[in-house]
Formats: structure tokens, sequence, C-alpha cells
């Protein structure tokens, strides 16, 4: 009886709140609501003043704000990491989009600023202050302070509060751009009283009725103090890869690289390629990465081929030094000697860059090489790879390809207390330590696992982030960014060989839970359903559909997705919360995004959405709870 009301409730709830949604269309218009869900619609600015207008703003100033923030200048982790699968053509796509939206500009604030406040706040933005050094805004901003193309914006139309937020973060430093920042240079130089006069009379003038950027930046006038910004050196972005000749040895190292994404961890966000410093957060301490350009003094310059297959194969660097796990030798030590010269050959390659080694953060005793020897005596010994000879060599491909070089039970491996793959569990799945993403067994066809009928589907994954029922995100998106992507056609169907076989040789007691024994998906409450329906109508239905259908290579499917009823909804919620474009790939390089929701909804109507799209349109799971909800939000927020 209940089971027939829950899905009698489901049905009203579903036709109750069903209204004709704008009509699909493949453009920059659509893949921009992961923007506008914040920046208001078109892009002219949100409700509350602190997500600014993006329309009609200078293409070039968009791009590099894009950039700014995707690489870690400006720090605004939600925006950061909705950038971080995204290349510099497709930032520069997106700012070019808004930046040919001319629409109209809200009225000015009415101010109740006294007279000599705004007299003052005139006086800055139109004289300047030579005594103190700083330029008139005018100067860059233009007469009518409506910005000048490429890269600077207009002043008016701007709520206080934003500018107020903006000069303050480049006071405080957590707001930086290009070197050298002419802007931080002005803001450190006004005073706390300065920025509230600018403040107040630039938001009470009113738009001209040419708002249009002048087409170059304004001419200088005699005697004015000129600065540089490193803004306007920022280059174009290229549209297409640059193409070196290489060696056979240096090429096939170039791919083995890609295959194991050495350079996402070994770069900085906007970093030099390969120079290393990339934080790698563990239940320890944070680890760096290391320079592995040839630079002598801190790079791989003075190492040997020996050397490198020391560090890949026992874990030992040139000098003995036991390294830290973080590095993922437990994995690479079964790698063959011959792709691990072809890996240092490509290495040696690379132009050097000085780039000191950034020390570990460790918690003692976790660093030290005492720690580590122990570590090692209980889990860890060199291996080779074994190829089982009652196997297909596309078959033995495909395992050395996930086991070793792609590293996946990195991720796909539960771990134990002291951080150790377990083994006997390997690609079973768990959580990611410190990152609260869910990597899923990719042996269960209830989870990850490919069988014969999911083989396409994981396949496309792989090579372009998309599938029928997935957009990979989270860590996911960044693999396929740097290296599944790039897999040659023999390299993408040896792992779908062996990914295959792991589901068909599996034993069902151990990968799949059996349907009587899982456990029966509480109802939701009649007016929690009402309410959940209505907040997936308003939030979610535009892109996945009234009855959860998505729409084929943009938005994935929430019927009959198995992601969406795995018993961890860890990915819902960070997906949820977090937003984020898929990866951009070769093959689909304008991915379409999903807006944040962590500002626009609580936690309790986030669990309430989510439970309703794991209870719909036959969809069983359990609902997700607000503590669930509150415990990923914490985590993230406490990094």
């Amino acid at each position: 009886m209940m089971k027939t009301l829950q899905k009698l409730l489901l049905l009203v709830a579903a036709t109750s709140f069903n209204s004709v949604a704008a009509p699909f269309e493949d453009n920059m218009a659509q893949r921009m609501q992961a923007c506008t869900g914040c920046h208001g619609v078109q892009g002219r600015a949100g409700p509350d003043g602190y997500y600014p207008r993006l329309a009609g703003k200078p293409a070039g100033y968009l791009y590099n704000q894009l950039l700014n923030i995707r690489d870690g200048r400006r720090h605004y982790a939600l925006m950061a990491g909705l950038l971080a699968p995204l290349d510099k053509p497709y930032l520069m796509a997106m700012a070019q989009y808004f930046s040919g939206l001319k629409l109209p500009y809200p009225p000015p604030i009415a101010t109740k600023a006294t007279p000599e406040l705004m007299a003052r706040g005139r006086t800055l933005v139109t004289e300047g202050d030579p005594a103190r050094d700083l330029p008139p805004c005018q100067q860059c901003h233009g007469e009518a302070l409506t910005g000048a193309e490429p890269h600077v914006p207009g002043l008016l139309g701007l709520p206080r509060d934003y500018l107020n937020a903006q000069l303050g973060g480049w006071r405080t430093g957590q707001r930086r751009a290009q070197a050298p920042d002419c802007m931080s240079h002005i803001a450190k130089r006004l005073s706390s009283q300065d920025v509230v006069a600018a403040t107040h009379w630039l938001a009470a003038q009113p738009v001209p009725a040419n708002s249009q950027p002048l087409a170059a930046l304004p001419t200088m006038k005699a005697g004015t103090k000129e600065l540089r910004c490193g803004s306007a050196d920022v280059p174009q972005p290229l549209t297409e890869k640059t193409v070196t000749t290489q060696s056979t040895q240096v090429a096939k190292g170039a791919y083995l690289a890609r295959v194991g994404n050495c350079e996402h961890c070994h770069t900085t966000p906007g970093g030099k390629p390969y120079t290393g410093q990339r934080a790698i957060t563990t239940p320890f301490g944070t680890a760096y990465s290391t320079n592995l350009t040839p630079d002598k003094a801190t790079g791989l310059g003075q190492w040997t081929l020996d050397d490198f297959w020391q560090a890949l194969h026992h874990g030992k660097s040139r000098d003995g030094r036991l390294l830290s796990p973080a590095f993922p030798y437990t994995s690479y030590t079964a790698m063959r000697r011959a792709d691990a010269d072809a890996l240092f050959a490509f290495l040696q390659s690379l132009p050097p860059e000085n780039q000191p080694h950034r020390g570990h953060d460790m918690r003692w005793p976790y660093g030290t090489q005492v720690a580590l020897f122990a570590w090692r005596t209980l889990f860890f010994s060199p291996q080779d790879f074994q190829a089982d000879a009652a196997r297909s060599a596309a078959w033995n491909r495909g395992a050395y390809l996930v086991n070793v070089l792609s590293h996946c039970g990195e991720c796909h491996t539960p771990r134990n207390q002291f951080g150790a793959a377990q083994t006997k569990l390997a690609l079973r799945g768990g959580l990611i330590p410190m990152q609260g993403w869910l990597a899923p067994s990719l042996l269960s066809r209830s989870a990850a696992g490919t069988d014969a009928l999911r083989l396409n589907d994981t396949l496309q994954l792989l090579k372009t982030g998309h599938s029928s029922q997935a957009t990979a995100s989270g860590p996911m998106a960044q693999v396929v960014q740097g290296s599944t992507q790039h897999l040659n056609e023999a390299d993408l169907q040896a792992i779908g060989l062996y990914l295959q076989s792991l589901t068909q040789t599996q034993d069902p007691s151990q990968s799949e839970v059996p349907a009587d024994r899982l456990p029966a998906a509480r109802a939701m409450a009649p007016a929690a359903m009402t309410r959940a329906a209505s907040l997936y109508t308003s939030h979610c239905a535009d892109c996945h559909g009234h009855q959860g259908q998505g729409i084929t290579g943009a938005y994935p499917a929430l019927a009959g997705n198995r992601a969406v009823f795995l018993a961890d909804a860890s990915n819902l919620i960070q997906t949820t919360l977090h937003g984020g474009f898929a990866p951009v790939t070769l093959a689909r390089p304008k991915p379409y995004g999903m807006p944040p929701f962590m500002l626009t909804l609580g936690d309790s109507d986030i669990a309430l959405v989510l439970s309703y799209i794991r209870q719909a349109w036959g969809n069983q799971a359990t609902p997700v709870t607000e503590s669930d909800v509150s415990r990923l939000r914490e985590q993230q927020a406490s990094r």
C-alpha cells in the first residue's frame, strides 16, 4: 500500500509542476546557463550585488578574469572548480559571448553619502591624487568610465558592494592579476575612506546612452605617470596545438606521459608544465610534486636513466631517499623498463625551468624517512608486470594500462587507515581521501562496471567526457581531459576489453548486492515529495527534463542512471553543491555545464531534490539526508 501511495505521489507531483520548457538550442546561451545561474539572466548581474554584470564588458577583460580565477590568481574556490576543466580557447569563447550582449544597464543607486564624501570620490575618479601616486580612474577607464578594449572594464552600473569587494580584494591580496598588477598598486594606496568615497560616487552615476567601451586605451594626459598593466600583455589563446617534430623515443614518452596524466600533478594551475609544486592533499598532510624538467639545479637535469627507474620501480630518489607514496610508485613499480626510458627521454626533451622543490608539509611523523620505511615494509614491494599467457595481447595491454600506466587503482581501490591501497579489494571503489568524491567500483554493474551493454558508453566517456547517461565530473574530469581522451584507438579498446572482463568474471556475490538484500528505499513523506518535485521543476527540469530524460549530448538522463542510485550519494551532492562543466576534449571543445547551487539552495532543499531524483521515474534508492549534504559542504569549506 505504501509503495502504491509513493508512486501515486510521484505521478501527481510530476504532472502538477510540469511546465513547458523552452526548446533546447545547441548554442552558447544554453552552455552559459552554468554561469547565469549566479550572474543573472544573460549575465545582467546577480541579485545580491556580489555577482557582477558580464554582459557588454570587453572580451579581453572577461577572459583575463576567467583565466585569473581558473589559475588561482583570484581566490574564489567555487568558480575555480567550475572552470578547472576548461581550456583557454573555451574561456575566450565564453568571454566573447558575454561581451557581445548589448543590454540596458540598471538605473544608478541612490546614495546617502555626505556631499564631502561624494566630492572626494569625484576627485579620485576624475583627477586622482598625484601626491599619493594615484592616477585618476579616467586615465584607463575613459572619461565616460565605460572602459576600453580589449581589457579595461567599465565602472558604472555596478553595485557599490561589488566595487567595495573588488577594491578590498586587491588591497588584501585576495585578488591578483598578471604582473605587473596595476590595480594592486592603486588599491594599496587607497585608504579605507577613499574606497568608500570612490565607490559611493561611482555607484551613483548614470550609465551614458552610449555605454560601449572605447576602441582603445585613452591617450595619456601630459605629465601623468603611466602604470604598466600585465593584463594588457596576456596573449590571445591558441586555437590549434603547436606541432613539434620529436624522435620516436621522445614521441613514445610523450604519449606515455599523457596516459599517466603526469602533467596534471606536476603543474600548478596556470604554471609552466612539469615544473611541480602542485599541492596533493592527504589525510596525513600536504605533499608537493617535483620539477620534472631537465633543470640541473632543481629538476631532473643531473638524473640518469637508472635514477629515474629507481624512482618509478623502487620509490627511491636519486640519492636513495624514500619517496612519499603520494607519488604513485606503488602502481608505477610494474612499469616496463623500456616505457620508463621513453618517459625519461620525453622529460629530458622539455625546456629546463628553475623551480625549486617545495618541502612537504606532513604531520609528524608521517613524512619522516623512518615512517616511510615502516610503511613500505608493511605495504610495498617492487613488482614486475606479469602478462597472463591465457589471455590475448589486447587484454594484457588493457590490464597494463589500467593497473600500471593509468594507475586507476590509486582512486578506485579503497585504502586502509594508513593510506595504503587494499589490494584484495582492487578496483572495488571507495571515497577519494580529502576530496569527498566517490570513485565507484569498476567491477560492479550497478556502479561503474563495464558489461557488453555499457562498453560503448565507457569508451565514449573516456574519449569525450560524455556518454548517454554520464558526464565526467570531479577528479574523473581531470583524468579524461589530461589523459584518456588522448588514448589511441587500440589502447582505448584494450582498456574496454579488460574492464569488461572484470565485470564478466566477478563473483556476483562480491560485486553485486542481491535484490532481496537491498535495503528498502524509504518513501518520502507526501509534503516532502510535493516540495521536492517543485524544487526539481524550478531548478533542474529545464536541462534534465521533467521525466529525467536529459538531453542527448548535453545533459545526462537521471531516470535509470546508475550514478543516481549509488548507495553513497556523495557525487550527486558534490555536483549539486559545486556545479561544474564537463571537461574540454578534442571531440567536445565546448561542453555544457551546471551551475552551483550551494549559494541558492540550503542543505535541506538539496537533500529533498536529490531524494526526489533518487526515487522518481522508477529510480529506487534511499533518500539523501540533510546531514549528508551538511557534511560535504563543511568538509569542502574547511579545506
